[in-house]
C-alpha cells in the first residue's frame, strides 16, 4: 500500500505544540508521508521559528507566507494559497489543530475539495460567540470528518450538537504530550539567569485576548490590577507583539513599564516559557494553553476571563476564572500566595500518549477515509459532466 499522505497544518504559536507529537508519531510508526504546511499566520523567530527548534519539529515542507492582517483577510489569503497546495499534494487527509484562523481556513479548503478533515481539540466550547476562536471551533467541527476530543466536555458538546458519535474520538490532550516530552530540555533552560530573575517567588503573566487588550477601558483595568499584584509578588511578563502595540496605542505602556516589580520581556520560546511557568508561584493568563499546562505543572492559575473552553482545568486542575475585574483578581492572587499549594488531579488521558491514540485511529480508519474521498470525486465528476 502507498504511504498514507497526511497534510498537517500549523499557523501560529499554539499550533506547534499540538502538531509536533502527531508528526513525530507518524514518522516513528512508518507507513506515513506527513507533509507539514505552515500558513505563516505567525512568523519570525520569536513567534514561529524558535518552536521548530525547541520541539524538534522538521521545518515546514510548504510555507504559505500569508502574514498579518485582519481575520477575514487572513482566512481569505490562506484559502487561496492552500487550495493549489492540496491539488498538487493530493493528501488522503488534512489535520488541523486548535481554533485559530488557519484552522478554519484550511479545514474549509479541504472540505471544498472533498479531502477528509481531522480536527484535533474538537468540541471545546466557551459558549461566547464574541470570541473569534469560538466561531472557528464551531465551524471547523461542523465540516470535519474525524473529531479528536481532548477532554470529556468536548465529547459531550459534540453529542449535543448532533455530531455522529462514530466521528468523535476521545484521545486526550496532545499539548501534554509535548509538555511531558520536553521535561529534559526544560530542566536545562537557563532562562532565569538570562533574564536576571532572582526572586524565589514570582508570577508569570500572559495577555493577548481581544476582549482584554482591544478595549481601552478593559485593558486599563487589567493594568491597574497588575499594578496591585506586583506589590504582592514580582511578575514576569513575556509580551505578545499585538499586546505591546495596544499598550502604545492606548497610552498604557509608560505606566506598565514603570512598575518596579514587573519585568517585561520579548516573547519566549517554548522551553524557556515552560521553565518560567514550572517554577512560578502563580500564572495569570487569558491563554487556553497556559490553563492546560499549569494544570499538569501544578501551578495555580488565575484566568482573566469569565469563561473557559477548557473546563477540565477548573474541575480537575489548578485553574480559577477571575475575569478582568481588578478587585477579584487581586483578592484571588493574594489568596493563592497566602495558602499552601494543594495537589490537583490531572484530567483523564492527559498522560503524554494522546498523539499515539490519534495515529492509531488514523490507521484504523484509513480505508474509510479513502472511500469518503472517492465518493466525493465521483459526485463532483457527475456534477461537472451534467453542467457541461
Amino acid at each position: 500500500m502507498d504511504p498514507f499522505r497526511v497534510v498537517t497544518v500549523v499557523g501560529c504559536r499554539p499550533n506547534f505544540m499540538k502538531v509536533a507529537p502527531i508528526v513525530a508519531q507518524m514518522r516513528r510508526r512508518g507507513g506515513f508521508e506527513p507533509v507539514v504546511v505552515h500558513t505563516g499566520q505567525h512568523r519570525g523567530d520569536a513567534m514561529s521559528d524558535v518552536f521548530f527548534r525547541d520541539l524538534d519539529l522538521p521545518q515546514p515542507d510548504i510555507h504559505l507566507n500569508v502574514g498579518p492582517g485582519s481575520q477575514a483577510e487572513q482566512i481569505a489569503r490562506i484559502t487561496l494559497a492552500f487550495e493549489p497546495v492540496l491539488r498538487r499534494v493530493v493528501p488522503e487527509l488534512v489535520i488541523v489543530v486548535g481554533d485559530v484562523s488557519s484552522t478554519f481556513a484550511c479545514a474549509l479548503t479541504a472540505n471544498k475539495l472533498g479531502i477528509p478533515v481531522a480536527h484535533v481539540e474538537a468540541g471545546l466550547r466557551s459558549f461566547d460567540l464574541e470570541m473569534p476562536e469560538e466561531v472557528n471551533r464551531l465551524l471547523t467541527d461542523r465540516i470535519s470528518d474525524m473529531l479528536f476530543a481532548s477532554e470529556w466536555s468536548g465529547v459531550h458538546n459534540l453529542e449535543r450538537e448532533g455530531i455522529p458519535s462514530e466521528k468523535v474520538f476521545f484521545v486526550g490532550n496532545v499539548m501534554i504530550d509535548t509538555l511531558l516530552g520536553s521535561e529534559p530540555k526544560v530542566a536545562r533552560s537557563d532562562v532565569h539567569a538570562r533574564l536576571g530573575i532572582t526572586a524565589p517567588r514570582y508570577a508569570l503573566l500572559t495577555l493577548h485576548r481581544p476582549s482584554n487588550v482591544d478595549e481601552p477601558e478593559a485593558f486599563a483595568q487589567l493594568v491597574g490590577a497588575v499594578e496591585e499584584v506586583q506589590r504582592l509578588v514580582p511578575i514576569v511578563f513575556p509580551i505578545h507583539p499585538r499586546t505591546a502595540q495596544k499598550l502604545e496605542t492606548f497610552g498604557l505602556g509608560r505606566k506598565l513599564l514603570a512598575l518596579p516589580n514587573l519585568q517585561v520581556t520579548e516573547p519566549l520560546g517554548y522551553v524557556d516559557f515552560i521553565r518560567l511557568m514550572r517554577d512560578a508561584a502563580l500564572a495569570l493568563t487569558d491563554s487556553g494553553g497556559v490553563q492546560e499546562e499549569s494544570t499538569i505543572l501544578n501551578v495555580p492559575c488565575l484566568t482573566l476571563r469569565e469563561n473557559t473552553e477548557r473546563p477540565a482545568t477548573v474541575t480537575h486542575g489548578t485553574n480559577r476564572l477571575v475575569g478582568a475585574d481588578r478587585a477579584r483578581l487581586v483578592e484571588a492572587a493574594a489568596e493563592v500566595l497566602r495558602k499552601p499549594r494543594p495537589a490537583f488531579r490531572h484530567p483523564e488521558l492527559w498522560d503524554g500518549r494522546a498523539a499515539g491514540r490519534i495515529v492509531d485511529v488514523l490507521l484504523r480508519k484509513r480505508m474509510e477515509l479513502q472511500r469518503l474521498h472517492q465518493a466525493f470525486r465521483e459526485r463532483t465528476l457527475c456534477l461537472e459532466t451534467s453542467v457541461a
